[in-house]
């Protein structure tokens, strides 16, 4: 089993994901639906501004009183009033960002 991290397209459309690689050449896809660049959605998340709570840590704190957005998944910050910071919908990770996510994911679910 290899431990390479995929990453997969972080484009949307109507808030669908796009289901290919990070990098991929040619078009976006989410199943039978295909975009261009100059039809993807906002990079900023939809759910910027939503309410939030912190996401239940892992027994080192991780991930640091973050909330995870229920749009596009990532774990970002609050503002005073447990609100989610404006955030992309396709920011990319470094690797051991995604580690630390996959061991949430697995130790606490959804």
């Amino acid at each position: 089993m290899s431990d390479e991290i995929v990453q997969f397209c972080r484009s949307r459309r109507q808030s669908r994901r796009c289901t290919r690689r990070l990098g991929h050449p040619g078009l976006h896809r989410h199943r039978s639906v295909m975009w261009s660049d100059a039809g993807a959605d906002a990079s900023r998340c939809s759910g910027s501004g939503q309410a939030g709570s912190p996401a239940a840590a892992l027994p080192d704190a991780w991930p640091h009183g973050r909330a995870m957005c229920d749009r596009c998944h990532d774990f970002v910050e609050l503002t005073a009033e447990g609100r989610l910071v404006a955030h992309d919908a396709d920011t990319r990770h470094p690797d051991d960002e995604l580690r630390r996510r996959q061991e949430w994911f697995n130790t606490v679910g959804w």
